[in-house]
Order: structure tokens, then C-alpha cells, then sequence
């Protein structure tokens, strides 16, 4: 494990926040269009390649992509 300064460290967490809440504003917005009010499902978002930007959420039964190459990034560097 890498040695990290202070302030790698804040911006990593706030990069890694930045990005949740990203997810969470698109979650509530699937969540919306498919039942009229956010559900208790989990929102899972699965990031197949930083590079490319290519982001999946699954919320229930429903899919849906989208290409965002700085959140994958960011998501991808707060998971490690």
C-alpha cells in the first residue's frame, strides 16, 4: 500500500463523494422514471473499464449504461 499525504487523501474522499453523489442524483432518477417514487433496492454501479467511461447501474431489474471517462475514473481511484 502506497503512502498517502493528507491531502491525497482529502481529495481522493472528496473525488470518492463527488462521484456517490453523481450515482445517487442518476439512481434517483431511474429510480423515479420506473415506479414514481425511489424504491429500497440497492443501486449498484459497475465500472467495466475507467478508460473508456463506461459506467452500468442496476437498480432491480433495470440496466442502464452511460459513458462518463472523469466518474469512471474517480470511482475507479476511490475503490482502490
Amino acid at each position: 500500500m502506497s503512502d498517502l499525504t493528507r491531502r491525497e487523501l482529502v481529495k481522493n474522499s472528496a473525488m470518492a463523494a463527488a462521484g456517490m453523489t453523481v450515482i445517487g442524483a442518476i439512481a434517483a432518477d431511474v429510480a423515479n422514471a420506473d415506479t414514481g417514487a425511489a424504491g429500497s433496492d440497492p443501486v449498484v454501479a459497475y465500472v467495466s473499464n475507467p478508460n473508456t467511461g463506461e459506467i452500468s447501474l442496476m437498480h432491480g431489474e433495470r440496466e442502464v449504461k452511460l459513458h462518463d471517462r472523469k466518474l469512471a475514473r474517480d470511482i475507479a481511484r476511490a475503490a482502490r
